[in-house]
Formats: C-alpha cells, structure tokens, sequence
C-alpha cells in the first residue's frame, strides 16, 4: 500500500527534544570536531581546502563554504570526511617492501597509512613494491603501449575528485595511442540515463536548476536517497517544503533521512528536524516500469495529460497509448507491489501538480533494465511537459564530484568530447581537430575492460584511481581477471587493497595529486551543468613525496611512447587544456575564463529545453516504448539490492549508518517477512544463491515486503557478474537470494 507519511507520537516527542536526543540521526557537530581532531597534523592546509576549494564529495557543488543556489553555509560530512585524503602526508615507502601484512587490512586501514609517496614497482612472485624513479616508471609502460595493439590497452577513470581537465587529457591521450578503450565511474551508476535521456531529449544532463526544487508543486524521488548521497541537498529540501512543495519517494525503503534530517546550517532544523517526505509509495525492487506503465495509463485514459506539450512538442505519443491500452491494470499494480487505489493515488498527485521536478538515481539506473526505467520517468514527465519551464524538470542526480564532466570531456568508450556517438563522422571531424587519426570504432565500457582481462585480451589495464575489486559483482572473478592482465597501473592517492592483486608480469604505483594540488588549479561540473574552478592549493614534496598532476603523468607518458608525434599532444598547462576544451565542446565556452576560486557559468543556462525545441534530429521530444521487466523471484526467494551506508563510493564509509543505525552486515528486511521466517531482529542469517553466500545480521527496516537490502560492496559476492543494461552497460546490482537461519541465534 501507498503510505501518506505521517508522523507517529514518538516522532513528535522527538521533534520536541533539541538535537534529537533520542533519535537514530547524524551526529554533525560531534563529528565535526572527531574531524578537526584527525586533521590537526595539517589544520591550516586543511582550512584552505575547505574555504577555497571545489567540493570533492558529491555532484551539487559547493565552493568554499557556498553554492548558487541559497544564501549560508554549506558544509557536509561526506567533505568533512573526505578532508584527510587532502591533508595526509605520504608514507615511507619501506613499508611496503612486502604485502604480506598489508593484504589483511582493509581500504579503510589502508587509508590510514598515508599518501602514495613515489612510483612503485612489484614484478610477480617479489614479495612487496621497489622504489623507483619516474622515468623508468613510465619508460616501462611506454615499452608495453608499444608492444601491445591499441586495441590491447585500456584506460580507466574513477569519480574521485577527478577534474574535467583530467578526464579531457585521458581521452585524448588513449586516442593518441590509437585506442577508444578509456571509460569511467560514470558508466556504472547513470550510463542508463545517458542513452535514454539522448534518445527522449538529445541531451544527457539534468535539464532544470536546484533553484526549480523550491516552490515546485511535486518534488519526486525514483529509486534515490540524497539525504545519503548528496547530504547538502537536504538544506533545499529544508527550503523546498517551507515553500509548500510535496515530497514523495518511490522506493522500496523509507529511508529514515529522507523521512526526517537534521540540517546543521539551519538552526531550526538542526535542533528539531525537518520532515522532509509527504507520499512513500514502496515500490517492490524491480518493480518501476509496471508502477509507471500503471500511472501513465490512468493518466492517458483520464486525460490527465498536456495535450498541447504533447501534440506540438512530442513523438511517439500514440506508440505509447496503444502499449498502455493492451496492458491490464491490476496486473500492473501486482507486478509494482502495490495496489490500484496506489497507482490512482500517484496519478491523482501528478494530475493535479501544475509543475514538477523528477528526480531519479541508481535505485533506477543499477538494473538490466535500467535504461528502460529512466525511459518511463521521462515519459511521464513528458506527458505533463515537466520540462524547460520553471520549477520544473527531469534529474539524473549525480552522486559523485566530475562524473557529469567525465562523459562530457570524452572519456567515454562511445562518446566523444562533447557527448558525439563514436562513428566515422564524428572521429573525422576530432581527428581534423587534433591532428592525429582518432579510432572510429567504439572502444571497451569499464566492465568489457574487466571481462577482457579475464579472457586475457589486454596487456595493459591502467586504472586512475577506483577499486575494480570493490566496485564490480562477483569480486573473486574480478581478482581472477585482474590478476590475468601483464601489466596493471594503478595511478592513485592512496593504496587500496586491489593493487596487492598479482600481475602476469608486473603491477606499477603512480603517485598523484589530488584536484586541490593540481598545477593550475581545476575544475568539474554539477548535476546542473555548473562547471566550478578550484585554484591549485599546493604542498611541498616533503608532504606529498613525487606525487605529480594527474593529466601530466597521461600526458608525459603518451609524449614518451610516440615521440614522434608528441607535438600533436599540446596540453601544456591546465590553461591551455581549457582552452581547448572551449573549442572541442562548444557548450564548455566560457571554461577558459575560470581563473579564481569560485569562478562559474552554468552551460544551458537554467533550463534546457527552454524553447521548447529539443536536441533530437526532429526538434521533438520522444516517447518511448519499453518491455516490462519478465523476471521474478521464485517460491520462497527474495530480491536483494545493495544500498549504500552514509558513504563516498568504496573509500569512506562508517561502520555504523548514521542515518538508519545499521551495521555493514546489515539483512534490511520487513517486520512482516521476518515475522514469517521466525527471525528476529539481530538475529545471524545467511543470504543464499548459486552465486555466493553472505553472512549478516536481520535488521528490521520499513521496506517492501519480499525485498532485502544489503551494503554495497560487501554484497557483491551475491551479485552475478555479466548482467548488463543494454542501453548504457551498467552492472545489476539485484540478486535472488534465500534466508537460511544460523544455529545460535542472534550475535552468532
């Protein structure tokens, strides 16, 4: 059933109480002083990171202590924790003369034990890493890039603070060796959204500003959790409802920070909360596309559409109508979880909100048919034409700091600079760009990089920053893979537990410096298409050993394997890069004029779509009609997904959520279904399937029935490697399971 969120007496006794004595909540202030204490080493260059920088958190965009959306501050904890990477001083490389001890801590250990100091070099069978100078670092990848075929070699990117420049000289330097295999983070979390968005709108980016969430009638949320993800927007959802916008959520959980948040820049939220969700309509995992199908038939049967949006801005309207009217809506609402009366009550909210703003993210996009979910939001926010007006539009919200400007520079195994399809045509016209033949085939996607490896087909796998291991299904065929590849670099800050895995041959440490250090200073760009500039910050080599610019080590290495044609490179300075990335993608005009902190422009201006024309090749906007999700769990199974704690990708997180209380091996389950398996809360468990096995403990949440949730990346091992969205490639992160009880109970 649909659930109007309404506060319980317990509830307003702890509204009552300042701070939320007795509530399951952030402890902000309290954290924030855990967190100057373990930047004491460093305060003062801990200040200038936070007041001059560009957040290195999540996608909204903070710089300094301000953004561009409300007047205050704005500080969260994922920056706050985050900060150590920024301030710490690097280790002697001694201690990794052998890994034997270090292969049992964890990347949260690992951390702890400083910066990267200096490239380093294990050969199979050595028991740890040598020193050893730059130039023979990158003479040895250089002589393996001229040994292997382009299409034998592979870059890959993280969303670690990474900056636009970074990701423009990656991209052009893999094309400079003759290859399209570079790629990002953002290929496994909105690829989705990317291909689906370019074939409903033309454009892949969120087409309104955060301004638009405030006074909107509907603010909705597919298969997201910003209070967990992007923890400053809970200050706009603050403002949004003392507006009179409604909140609803459609998610399997009611996450309890999007229930209730405490806004520590705001002095009433901060001592009382804010309740932040109006509607939770528990949406069984898996189950959008019947739920939405459900909604959008109402809406079309009842007339509850713009028909003038439609007819004069959109195609492929009588596609869709005819799909809806064949399918049954009872069916509809069964397959969703949920009932008729539900669907009604939805469609009922949409029909009478005059604006809206739709807002999804991985909940939506980390399935086999993500590419289909985030068809079916933007055909419903078209068929209300919810876009290019005020207080209006449709978000992919960003989780990550650069991963909006990753694709968007290029480095993208199918797109190029500016997001062109890699075709013929389009690599001619880079290709007079640049000087050089640019390969005209699509390159490898992250995870093609991965299964590549495995079939030992690459002879060079070169990682800036991420953690394959951590981040992928299936970990132990992750390692298998990893370690099948000749030579591994891993160019990074800090050391992560993937980097002990065996070569075939050799595996190489590249020290590099953060976004703040960066020669030039950087820059990266919101979920609103808002590129920031963040000046260079530096520290001296006794701080952070030879650590160098991440673009030049790219850059420097390229220059170093086609002598030749070195010239052709350019990228001699971070201006210069951004100088021509004002030429390549033409929507970047402006991003050579960011010299100073805080510098900006939002490309697109507030709305995209704002006359009403669209960047596809008819002008139109393009419903689309999409196949309902067939599989489903069997007798006495349960879907699972993996959910992510209070974190920052695989490099911070805390043991225990502060948003929920949750432990990391936390089985999220219904009172209902737990009651029905006889467990109890705390009780030990093991989640089952052909694929793996998880030991974890039952933890008693308001989630749809018949579904689980547990923390990524430790639910990896139950997620089958291979399964892919077809649009974008993404990764499911959705498994059947079975429970089986652990004989000693709770604590066992």
């Amino acid at each position: 059933m649909s659930r109007h969120v309404k506060n319980k007496f317990s509830d307003l006794l702890e509204r009552a109480i300042p701070l939320g004595f007795t509530a399951t909540k952030p402890r902000h202030f309290r954290d924030m002083l855990k967190i100057a204490w373990q930047n004491r080493d460093n305060a003062g260059y801990a200040w200038k990171v936070l007041s001059q920088g560009v957040c290195d958190g999540c996608a909204l965009g903070v710089a300094g202590f301000h953004d561009w959306t409300i007047d205050g501050v704005h500080l969260c904890m994922t920056r706050l924790n985050l900060l150590r990477l920024n301030t710490m001083r690097a280790f002697d490389p001694a201690l990794l003369a052998d890994i034997g001890p270090l292969k049992s801590k964890s990347n949260a250990e690992l951390r702890e034990l400083g910066r990267i100091p200096c490239p380093l070099i294990r050969k199979r069978g050595e028991k740890g890493f040598q020193p050893t100078s730059w130039e023979d670092a990158l003479r040895r990848i250089a002589a393996r890039i001229n040994t292997s075929g382009p299409e034998r070699i592979a870059f890959y990117l993280t969303s670690r603070g990474i900056t636009n420049e970074v990701y423009y000289v990656a991209q052009k330097v893999a094309r400079f060796l003759g290859t399209n295999n570079v790629d990002n983070a953002a290929r496994l979390c909105h690829s989705p959204s990317t291909g689906a968005m370019k074939h409903a709108l033309g454009i892949a980016a969120s087409t309104c500003s955060y301004r638009d969430w405030f006074g909107t009638d509907l603010l909705i949320f597919f298969g997201a959790n910003p209070a967990n993800d992007q923890p400053v927007t809970t200050k706009y959802l603050h403002e949004a409802k003392r507006h009179g916008t409604k909140v609803v959520m459609v998610n399997p959980y009611l996450e309890p920070g999007m229930k209730r948040y405490w806004v520590p820049s705001n002095l009433s939220s901060a001592l009382f909360g804010t309740d932040i969700a109006d509607y939770w309509f528990p949406v069984t995992q898996g189950g959008d596309i019947p739920f939405l199908y459900g909604v959008i038939k109402i809406l079309i049967e009842r007339n509850w559409i713009d028909e003038r949006f439609v007819r004069e801005q959109a195609a492929g309207f009588e596609e869709l109508r005819a799909e809806v009217t064949k399918l049954d809506l009872p069916a509809l609402a069964k397959a969703a979880g949920l009932s008729v009366a539900d669907l009604e009550e939805f469609a009922a909210l949409i029909r009478d909100a005059r604006t809206a703003v739709l807002v999804w993210s991985m909940g939506i996009t980390q399935h086999t048919h993500g590419g289909d979910g985030v068809s079916m939001i933007l055909n419903l926010g078209l068929l209300r034409g919810y876009v290019g007006r005020d207080q209006c539009g449709l978000v992919p919200i960003r989780g990550h700091s650069g991963v909006q400007g990753g694709a968007e520079m290029g480095a993208y195994a199918t797109a190029f600079p500016g997001g062109k399809p890699v075709n013929p045509d389009n690599a001619a016209a880079l290709s007079a760009q640049y000087g050089f033949a640019v390969p005209t085939e699509p390159g490898m996607p992250a995870t093609e990089m991965v299964e590549a490896s495995a079939r030992g087909d690459l002879d060079l796998l070169y990682c800036v920053g991420g953690n394959f291991l951590r981040a992928l299904p299936d970990p132990d065929a992750v390692a298998r893979a990893m370690a099948n590849v000749p030579l591994r670099v891993h160019q990074d800050i800090i050391l992560t537990d993937q980097m002990f895995i065996d070569a075939r041959e050799e595996v190489i440490l590249l020290p590099a410096k953060t976004r703040y250090e960066q020669d030039d200073g950087g820059t990266e760009t919101t979920t609103e298409r808002r590129v920031l500039f963040s000046p260079e910050l530096p520290r001296s080599e006794a701080e952070i050993g030879s650590a160098r610019a991440e673009w030049k080590i790219l850059r420097d290495l390229a220059a170093l394997a086609r002598p030749q044609h070195a010239a052709l490179l350019k990228c001699e300075t971070g201006q210069t890069i951004r100088d021509e990335i004002a030429q390549v993608v033409p929507f970047y005009e402006g991003i050579q004029r960011l010299k100073k902190s805080g510098d900006q422009f939002q490309y697109g201006g507030r709305h995209l779509c704002a006359d009403g024309k669209f960047q596809t090749p008819d002008g139109k906007a393009h419903f689309r009609v999409v196949a309902m999700p067939t599989e489903k769990p069997g007798e006495g199974e349960f879907i699972v997904s993996t959910r992510r704690g209070k974190q920052f990708n695989t490099l911070i997180y805390a043991e225990v959520d502060p948003l929920t209380g949750a432990q990391r091996d936390a089985v999220f389950i219904s009172p209902e279904d737990a009651a029905e398996q006889s467990l109890r809360n705390g009780e030990t468990v093991r989640l089952v399937n052909s694929f793996g096995v998880l030991r974890g403990r039952v933890f008693l949440a308001p989630i749809a029935r018949g579904n689980l949730q547990i923390h990524w990346p430790e639910g990896n091992v139950l997620i089958p490697g291979g399964r892919l969205d077809e649009l974008g490639g993404v990764p499911d992160y959705n498994a059947r399971v079975r429970i089986e009880r652990v004989n000693g109970g709770a604590g066992s």
